[in-house]
């Protein structure tokens, strides 16, 4: 049997050690992720038609990457927020629309990396798209970026319509030619939305849901996702026309920053 010399069986036992710690580490890390309260509940359980077009998890967004919390495309809701949608998805099917959601419930995680991306002034790769027309310096005072966000309570959803049939969207391919959100339908980033008059985040003016400068179907388009959602307790914000939260709130007061995954919800598996 060969013999270990002295250094040999120092080296095994370092080598081991940091194996252990780093399996530790691992375990521990997935043991500590919060979860959701129980009656949050994935959108797909309680309406498997609305569509979701998560735009955190890709790279199409005005940070430019995936955002930190969004471990997979799908809406989290507080249940009382997803039967409400469900209602307002049975009515717009009869009328041949489908709703489409961009974002739900979001971790305190995810607004703490809008935040960091809002104070480095230099990171502006998609100012293009997103804010052609806004100084970064200005996104704070401007209210377009906050330390604290509607979406962390779990009640607040960005959405839009669809016409049906569906057509898909293509996907964003990163360092593309960027178009203003604002521009003509035919010519910013395709979205197989109906034209609310700008993409969704669009930080301008123009996405304030009543601006005047919106007019004939634009208007008419935002008027009708506005006048469902709010017949069914939904309270747009009247800064962004995709932005609605629903009321009351099961959670007023109370920002989750469990991570956007099927694993967050009670029972998942």
């Amino acid at each position: 049997m060969t013999r270990l010399t002295p250094v040999a069986r120092c080296l095994i036992t370092v080598f081991a050690a940091v194996l252990a710690a780093t399996a530790s580490t691992a375990t521990a890390q997935a043991k500590t992720e919060p979860k959701a309260p129980k009656d949050f509940v994935a959108l797909r359980s309680v309406d498997p038609t609305i569509i979701q077009e998560m735009r955190y998890v890709t790279p199409h967004n005005f940070v430019g990457e995936g955002i930190d919390g969004y471990f997979q495309p799908t809406c989290i809701l507080t249940r009382p927020a997803a039967q409400a949608l469900h209602k307002a998805q049975r009515k717009l099917l009869r009328q041949g629309y489908t709703l489409k959601v961009y974002d739900c419930y979001r971790p305190q995680r995810a607004v703490d990396h809008f935040v960091r991306w809002a104070e480095d002034l230099d990171d502006e790769a998609l100012k293009g798209e997103f804010y052609p027309n806004v100084d970064k310096t200005r996104l704070f005072a401007d209210g377009y970026i906050a330390e604290k966000s509607g979406h962390s309570r779990g009640s607040t959803l960005d959405i839009t319509l669809v016409r049906l049939p569906a057509k898909p969207t293509r996907p964003y391919h990163p360092g593309e030619p960027l178009v203003p959100c604002f521009a003509p339908k035919g010519e910013r980033f395709p979205d197989n939305s109906i034209d609310m008059g700008t993409g969704f985040d669009c930080f301008d003016t123009l996405s304030h849901t009543l601006d005047p400068r919106i007019q004939g179907q634009q208007r008419a388009n935002r008027l009708l996702l506005k006048n469902t959602l709010e017949g069914l307790g939904f309270v747009n914000l009247p800064e962004e026309w995709w932005h609605y939260t629903y009321k009351p709130e099961p959670y007023p007061d109370t920002y989750f920053d469990f991570p956007v995954s099927s694993k967050s919800l009670t029972g998942a598996h």
